[in-house]
């Protein structure tokens, strides 16, 4: 509950930032996976564009619900979640037919097996304690057959400085150290919360939620990003791992 209300109160605050920021990279109606510029018209990771079509598809932690807007475009019926109220009237300026949902991840107000598909680019699952009570729910609300794609930071990352230059390529703490980084306020609470979780145990989280995983997906670093993003950089991207995405059936 801590980790929600942080991080709910910290995209309030910065979602106007956040959209100004990345808001071109991202665009108003386009699917990237993460600051590698991975897109899924090229990655397929949900499946054919064409067989997108009628899909009921449900996106967490949409953000302005760039990536529902491009499912719509291509006939799918999305419907874009998020903790922040705040990101989502993003997702209204930018405008759209589009069913907005303000909820936590962890309690998905949809009855079971109402989606064919979910979604989740760098949302919800990097911030939250318990993700494998977000998996379970991601499984309950897709049917038999659905698809659930998600990216997350790295793992490796958080054994590096998050430094987009070359202070950022020495390894600065373990890796297997999963103590969360937390920022606080002048009382000693949670403003921003983030978790870390080791490859392994981000597939036994898959795994024991009733998921299977299917692959697991590294994107490298294309030559035509020349952009920073964080962390996130060319020098860095083109040596180690920047986003790891899991790629879930439920049976």
């Amino acid at each position: 509950m801590e980790s929600s209300r942080a991080n709910r109160g910290w995209w309030d605050r910065n979602a106007d930032e956040y959209q100004i920021e990345h808001g071109t990279f991202l665009g108003d109606d386009r699917f990237v996976w993460g600051p590698e510029g991975l897109d899924e018209i090229e990655a397929e990771l949900l499946g054919a564009p064409e067989d997108l079509k009628d899909k009921d598809v449900l996106e967490i932690g949409a953000g302005a619900a760039q990536c529902s807007r491009w499912l719509a475009g291509l006939g799918a019926r999305p419907v874009a979640l998020d903790l922040s109220h705040r990101q989502l009237q993003h997702a209204l300026r930018i405008g759209g037919a589009i069913p907005l949902v303000c909820a936590d991840a962890g309690a998905l107000p949809f009855a079971d097996g109402s989606f064919d598909l979910a979604c989740s680019a760098y949302g919800a699952l990097p911030f939250v304690a318990d993700p494998r009570a977000v998996l379970r729910e991601v499984r309950r609300v897709l049917r038999p057959g659905g698809r659930f794609v998600f990216s997350v930071t790295h793992p490796i990352r958080w054994a590096f400085p998050d430094e987009p230059g070359p202070e950022g390529l020495s390894v600065s703490g373990s890796y297997f150290d999963r103590t969360p980084y937390v920022e606080q306020d002048e009382d000693g609470r949670a403003v921003y919360v983030e978790h870390h979780r080791t490859v392994g145990d981000r597939v036994r989280d898959v795994v024991a939620s009733g998921l299977r995983l299917v692959d697991l997906v590294e994107p490298e670093w294309p030559a035509w990003n020349t952009s920073e993003w964080g962390g996130w950089s060319p020098l860095r991207g083109n040596l180690i791992p920047g986003t790891a995405i899991f790629v879930c059936v439920r049976d």
